[in-house]
């Protein structure tokens, strides 16, 4: 009898014991961590306005884990992604985050698309201590708090804005016509374009607003138009840039048009033939067609190993966002969660992946102010 009590005392302590590496287990798996595997999740357009974008990126993303997985993985675990469509509208995009934040089993988010798409998920972002590579976003909105749990790669709207607008003032146009999303995105960009026009002394002779599913395309076109402007500067991304290029151009095919990285996808460019050339881009990524260094190449590489031979600043983007998150797998070690992956993310310094350096310095972390400018040729890629 003294012998089954002292058992009987011991049981839940040995109970105890047996279960904890179950439930390590269990916590792990919650993380999107497994043995084999770790699990990537995003929130995407891939239908809706701009769901061409959206599907550039995925690409980029699938040939980056493509091509990593077929090397072995990350500390022997192979990448996986997560990616679920948004149809680029914030409610949805908090829907998903949440159910992979809390349930979904996810170690990580890599690029949501949109502005008011990752405005949206912040929240949820801080509340689960998330970590979060590569917004597809360059507002500067998201990038005044000390979290440390968002990692940028790309330069800033902001930054974007600035070059634009001092080129287009040292080539003495200075009449400009702003035409904007109607919404987050889209009012941010046009405050950035109002105050590098301010201090280039540069006026709007029109600030026009565009519906982000084009419904008032039509109107928007005969303003600008009516305002005679030197150039117009789009704030616009996905199909409604296309649009208004085609709207702008029919009637005035040499009338100049601006436009940031996410204005027009690589469908975008294609669909509107000889009437995209000459409009201007920013580059916050070297050209993906130029394989002049080693990183284009890989991503070309990967690219092809997918079946893709068409090369497109989205999906390059794509591609180089999975490849900096890897690089963080990578430093976190084999015994990799979200703590451990935060900080070996914030310890990237001067990573260059092949021609295209990325340095997290202190929150907010931005990995990189690369902007460089593009005009389109006749084929729908850059010249110059």
């Amino acid at each position: 009898m003294p012998q089954r009590r002292q058992f009987l005392s011991l049981a839940p302590r040995l109970l105890a014991a047996a279960a904890a590496p179950a439930l390590i287990g269990l916590a792990r798996a919650q993380e999107g961590v497994s043995g084999r595997s770790v699990v990537i999740g995003s929130s995407a357009a891939l239908s809706g306005p701009l769901a061409a974008l959206g599907q550039d990126l995925k690409l980029g993303i699938d040939a980056a884990m493509g091509q990593i997985n077929a090397r072995g993985g990350v500390q022997g675990r192979s990448l996986q992604l997560q990616m679920v469509d948004d149809a680029y509208q914030p409610n949805r995009t908090l829907d998903n985050v949440r159910k992979m934040a809390g349930e979904g089993g996810v170690l990580a988010l890599l690029s949501c698309v949109g502005t008011p798409n990752n405005t949206a998920i912040l929240p949820v972002i801080e509340e689960n201590s998330l970590p979060y590579v590569a917004p597809l976003t360059g507002a500067s909105s998201l990038r005044k708090g000390s979290s440390r749990n968002l990692f940028h790669v790309r330069a800033s709207y902001t930054d974007e804005t600035q070059r634009l607008i001092q080129r287009l003032g040292s080539m003495g146009l200075n009449g400009l016509a702003i035409v904007y999303l109607d919404n987050g995105f889209g009012r941010e960009v046009l405050g950035d374009a109002l105050k590098a026009m301010e201090g280039q002394g540069m006026k709007a002779v029109a600030q026009v607003a565009l519906d982000t599913g084009g419904k008032n395309l039509a109107e928007v076109v005969n303003q600008v138009l009516a305002a005679k402007p030197s150039a117009v500067f789009m704030a616009t991304a996905g199909a409604v840039s296309q649009a208004l290029v085609m709207g702008l151009r029919k009637p005035s095919p040499s009338m100049p048009v601006v436009g940031l990285s996410v204005a027009l996808s690589n469908e975008g460019v294609k669909a509107l033939g000889s009437l995209g050339s000459g409009v201007a881009l920013t580059m916050v990524f070297p050209d993906p067609n130029r394989a002049k260094i080693q990183l284009v190449r890989d991503y070309q590489a990967a690219m092809r190993a997918l079946g893709q031979t068409e090369f497109s600043p989205g999906s390059l983007e794509g591609y180089i966002n999975t490849r900096v998150l890897a690089e963080g797998l990578d430093r976190a070690g084999k015994d990799v969660n979200r703590a451990r992956l935060r900080s070996a993310l914030a310890g990237v310094r001067g990573l260059d992946l092949g021609g295209f350096v990325v340095d997290f310095g202190n929150a907010p972390y931005v990995g990189s102010h690369y902007v460089e400018l593009g005009v389109l040729g006749a084929s729908g890629r850059f010249v110059g």
